[in-house]
């Protein structure tokens, strides 16, 4: 049985600009499960990257808690805030944010050696995993302006996985790729969802959203659709296309 890795209580976030209040998110109720791929979807200013900064405890909500494993993490200062960020999360962003004074495998274990005192137990884990994302050891020497958009996203995903994350969070990963860098990068994601790990993904794109087994739907901060799918798998994708979209149009999509 999957238990809840985590969960949020009248979750809301308001932002003031000029004397107004905005209120993003808005009461918001959600169990996440260990081991799911969960997709986040709505228009622009639904509040999905609100929602994903708030559960990654890259900012905090204005009201309401958010509980890790029945941990409250919602009240945590900012540097409990890193601490659990550096432990347990791992992020992959459309952007990618390699260092570009470093090579690859040193960008990814620059993030493993924050955690793991092992060095040799990282350099080896690190080398799997970017053979594991199709990164072969020519790549692993060049610097992040030598790599293409595909190739630097992978990499990004490594430095996400080095520190064995309970939750990856993914804002937009393919939004700057082109169509095969985007099927490569969500085939390593699919590949490490089925590995167990538990993913939470922000994307606009239905392609991107298909890989999931859960897609939210946000309207004016309020989850509005919950639709359930099996685990991906590319023989069902036609299937899964048609119930996506269905469940789309009914959220005005």
């Amino acid at each position: 049985m999957q238990k809840i890795v985590l969960k949020t209580e009248k979750l809301c976030k308001t932002f003031s600009s000029g004397g107004v209040q905005q209120h993003v998110l808005k009461n918001l109720d959600l169990n996440l499960k260990e081991g799911d791929f969960t997709v986040i979807m709505g228009s622009s200013g639904s509040g999905k990257s609100t929602l994903l900064y708030a559960l990654s405890g890259m900012d905090k909500p204005t009201l309401g808690e958010i509980y890790f494993e029945e941990k409250k993490i919602s009240k945590l200062d900012n540097d409990e805030l890193a601490i659990f960020r550096r432990n347990y999360c791992g992020f992959v962003f459309q952007k990618v944010y390699l260092l570009d004074n470093m090579s690859v495998l040193d960008n990814v274990l620059a993030s493993g050696f924050l955690v793991s005192k092992n060095k040799k137990e990282t350099v080896e884990q690190a080398k799997k995993l970017l053979k594991q994302v199709g990164l072969n050891e020519m790549l692993w020497r060049k610097f992040p302006e030598q790599l293409s958009g595909g190739e630097a996203q992978r990499a990004a995903i490594v430095r996400a996985l080095i520190n064995n994350p309970k939750i990856v969070f993914a804002d937009e990963p393919t939004g700057a790729l082109n169509s095969a860098s985007s099927d490569s990068v969500l085939d390593v994601m699919s590949e490490v969802n089925a590995s167990g790990q538990s993913i939470v993904m922000v994307t606009h794109d239905t392609k991107t959203a298909l890989r999931g087994n859960r897609v939210l739907y946000l309207r004016d901060g309020v989850i509005c659709g919950d639709l359930r799918l099996d685990r991906y798998h590319v023989d069902k994708h036609h299937e899964r296309n048609e119930l996506l979209k269905e469940f789309l149009i009914e959220m005005g999509w």
